[in-house]
């Protein structure tokens, strides 16, 4: 069984997929990237602004969900330039909870809207 989570003060997804999925005992979030809610617009002012939306995004999805930070398992963080890692970082450790999901970091091409990052999270129930 899946069942589709979204929220109103997390962004709408930009095109054919559920900005969360609850599957069993699992709680996927798609990739968030720094995109205002109330606006539909990049927030930006450097890797730790946009990191900043981007945990604000997540934590919404995971309110929606009955969840918090605490129940994260796992993250996938997608940077455009791996020089941005500590700033990001920076930001992402003040959300998370001891002891810290299971993460990978990676640098890729080009990220949606030309942002900085974008945050992927899955959840247990």
């Amino acid at each position: 069984m899946r069942q589709a989570i979204s929220a109103p003060d997390a962004p709408k997804a930009m095109g054919a997929y559920s900005p969360a999925v609850r599957a069993g005992n699992l709680l996927f979030i798609s990739g968030q990237i720094p995109i205002n809610p109330g606006t539909g617009e990049l927030v930006t002012g450097g890797i730790t602004a946009e990191a900043e939306q981007v945990m604000r995004n997540l934590s919404a999805l995971l309110k929606a969900a009955g969840l918090g930070f605490e129940h994260v398992v796992r993250t996938t963080v997608f940077l455009a330039d791996m020089n941005d890692f500590g700033g990001m970082n920076e930001v992402y450790a003040r959300y998370l909870v001891d002891p810290p999901p299971a993460r990978a970091t990676v640098q890729v091409a080009r990220l949606p809207k030309d942002s900085l990052v974008e945050i992927q999270v899955i959840a247990a129930v």
